[in-house]
């Protein structure tokens, strides 16, 4: 950490991209505020999954990315006792039983750029990795991605917090709605929901899902692909389970409590966004993703429903991270995308390290917000 700085930032968003640029900045001395409409953790970062991962296809500068990202995890756990929320005990994956069925080609892909990468029939996983029902595996064989894991993120945001209140900084919970102010074409402050305006040298617009419209209403375009995110959470249960599964009909992670977490792409589709904005799931797409869960468990394990969180899910329209200053507005910085759980500390701290240096990471270079400008 270095010394107190005169550089003065304001963060908007309690989310896991929010907080934890937060507390990289506050370690380079930075004044920095966060501040959030309503309880931290209360958005997207309620209801991810929380898959630390760079599994199967994607570009080849995202990829580096999110391998920084889960170095940046194994780095963090090897400092502190945080084995009660993150862990990595792997991840498995695999695809329906036709004609759509990558495996084979998502496992070449995977050797190819030196991920650790192992291609196993259905009856060789239990000697790799505990808790899967073979019967439930396709033919064409599951992928054990050794490297990966998962992380509770509201235990992980608490525990960052409490940090970033040790370095001075300061926190605004329940601030209502907070939008950026500009002076001669710059950003100088956040205005939260009082009328309160907290002056500032930079700004980072962290509020996840409400990312692009902020950026709208100063002109600035940002591509969004946003959609419906619904997070299952059973009651605890006895059970050996230790990796991330990825399955066609249902993903799991274990959670600190012997639960289970469960989504899936077909529950999320089955979500009603009700005209007041609000979010319902059906009582039968809830029984549904819980007894796909017990199918892929060994020994099929009666699942309950615990608890549910529904709402927006962040994705950018090009499926890439959007991270960095707005163009032609200094001091106004942006951070949204998906897999905010695997980049969550990699990108809070280029992102911090580029606001106080004032020099762009190359290895943000790929996702600026620039490339949405028309």
């Amino acid at each position: 950490m270095t010394g107190k700085s005169s550089l003065k930032v304001v963060i908007i968003g309690g989310g896991i991209f929010g907080v934890s640029t937060a507390v990289h900045l506050a370690r380079l001395g930075a004044d920095t505020t966060l501040v959030n409409d309503g309880p931290v953790a209360n958005g997207a970062s309620s209801r991810s999954l929380a898959w630390l991962n760079s599994a199967r296809m994607r570009s080849a500068a995202y990829h580096e990315l999110r391998v920084q990202g889960l170095d940046r995890y194994k780095a963090f756990a090897a400092s502190r006792d945080c084995s009660a929320w993150l862990r990595f005990g792997g991840g498995v994956t695999w695809d329906a039983d036709n004609a759509s069925n990558q495996i084979a080609e998502i496992h070449r892909h995977e050797r190819s750029i030196g991920y650790q990468t192992q291609l196993l029939a259905p009856s060789e996983l239990s000697a790799v990795t505990p808790g899967v029902d073979p019967r439930a595996v396709s033919p064409q064989g599951a992928i054990f991605n050794a490297g990966e894991g998962w992380v509770d993120l509201p235990s992980l945001i608490d525990l960052l917090l409490r940090e970033f209140r040790e370095l001075g900084g300061r926190v605004i919970t329940d601030a209502g709605a907070a939008e950026v102010t500009l002076a001669n074409g710059r950003a100088n402050g956040v205005r939260i929901g009082s009328g309160q305006v907290i002056v500032a040298n930079a700004v980072v617009v962290a509020t996840g899902p409400a990312v692009p419209a902020m950026a709208a209403k100063v002109g600035r375009r940002i591509g969004d692909g946003t959609t419906r995110a619904l997070l299952v959470f059973s009651k605890p249960i006895q059970h050996p389970l230790r990796a991330v599964l990825n399955t066609p009909r249902v993903a799991i992670r274990p959670t600190p409590n012997g639960a289970f977490a469960l989504d899936s792409a077909w529950s999320e589709e089955e979500v009603i966004v009700r005209d007041d904005g609000t979010y319902e799931a059906k009582p039968s797409t809830i029984a549904g993703l819980l007894d796909e869960a017990s199918k892929v468990l060994e020994g099929n394990p009666r699942l309950v429903l615990e608890s549910l969180h529904m709402g927006p899910k962040p994705i950018p329209a090009d499926g890439e991270p959007v991270v960095g200053q707005l163009t032609g507005i200094p001091g106004y910085h942006v951070v949204f995308s998906h897999s905010g759980a695997t980049l969550g500390l990699v990108v809070g701290e280029l992102l911090a390290g580029e606001i106080v240096s004032g020099t762009p990471n190359a290895l943000l270079e790929s996702f600026r917000p620039a490339r949405f400008d028309s």
